[in-house]
C-alpha cells in the first residue's frame, strides 16, 4: 500500500519549487525573534541542578557506547540521583552560549534556532518530589510545575497502554514550539522540527547509555491528552 498523506513532508524544494513556495519570513520581515524560552511564572522557586562542570564523565569510549547502545524497557527499582538527571538534561538541551538570535546547546538545531521546551514526569529521583516539572535550560535549573494523581496509569494510558512508558525513573517529554524555528525557516521549519528532534532523542540514549542507564523512546501516544496533562493546572 502506497501511503500518499503527509509523504511531501518528507521532501525537501528544489530551487525553483523553493522561490514559489517559501514565503518570505518574519525574521526577513525584521519582526522580533521570538522568547528562546517559555516564561518562569512570577514568584517561582526553580531547583538548582548540578552544574555541568562538575558532571561525572563516564569512562566507557565512545564507539562501546554506540555499540551497547539499544532501547529497553525494563528497570530496576532504583532511584536516580539528582547528578544523573542534570547529566541527562544537560546533554539533551544544556546551554553552552546564548546568541543574540538563538542559542548554542549541547545539541545542534537548525538556525540554532532551539525549538523544545523538556517537559518531566520524575517518579523517582533523590531529593525530587513526584511530579511534573519543566527544565530551565538557560539557567541549567528545574521548574515544579504540579503533582499528578495516578500518574503511572494515567501515563501508561497516554501511551496505548504501553506499561513500561511510566515505570522508569523519569518520563522526558519533549515539547515543541514551532514559531521559533518558523520565524526564520518558514514552511520548511517543520521537518527541520523532526530532524532536531531525532537529535536530541538520540543524545538522550547516548547519555543513557554511558552512565549505565535504561531508555527507550516513544512515539506513539495520545497528543492532545497529554498536552493537557501537561498544561492544564
Amino acid at each position: 500500500m502506497v501511503i500518499k498523506f503527509g509523504r511531501k513532508y518528507l521532501r525537501f524544494y528544489n530551487q525553483d519549487e523553493y522561490e514559489k513556495n517559501v514565503s518570505k519570513s518574519d525574521q526577513e520581515k525584521e519582526l522580533p525573534s521570538p522568547e528562546m524560552e517559555l516564561k518562569i511564572p512570577l514568584n517561582a522557586k526553580l531547583i538548582d541542578l548540578i552544574a555541568p562542570e562538575d558532571l561525572k564523565t563516564e569512562q566507557t569510549t565512545f564507539l562501546s557506547i554506540i555499540n551497547s547502545r539499544v532501547s529497553r524497557r525494563k528497570y530496576l527499582d532504583e532511584v536516580i540521583t539528582l547528578e544523573e538527571l542534570s547529566y541527562l538534561l544537560w546533554c539533551t538541551q544544556g546551554v553552552k552560549r546564548v546568541l543574540k538570535l538563538g542559542a548554542f546547546r549541547t545539541v545542534p538545531s537548525a538556525g540554532a534556532r532551539c525549538p523544545f521546551e523538556t517537559y518531566l514526569y520524575i517518579r523517582k529521583v533523590e531529593g525530587l518530589e513526584p511530579g511534573i516539572y519543566r527544565y530551565i535550560s538557560l539557567q541549567h535549573k528545574l521548574l515544579f510545575i504540579k503533582s499528578v494523581e495516578n500518574a503511572n496509569e494515567l501515563f501508561s494510558k497516554l501511551a496505548y497502554n504501553q506499561r513500561f512508558a511510566a515505570n522508569g525513573d523519569v518520563l522526558f517529554l519533549w515539547v515543541a514550539v514551532p514559531y521559533r524555528t518558523e520565524w526564520r525557516y518558514t514552511t520548511l521549519s517543520h521537518k527541520f522540527i523532526a530532524i532536531d528532534l531525532g537529535i536530541v532523542c538520540e543524545n538522550l540514549y547516548l547519555a543513557c547509555e554511558a552512565r549505565g542507564l535504561g531508555t527507550v523512546a516513544i512515539g506513539y501516544y495520545e497528543q492532545e491528552k497529554l498536552d493537557t496533562v501537561l498544561t492544564k493546572s
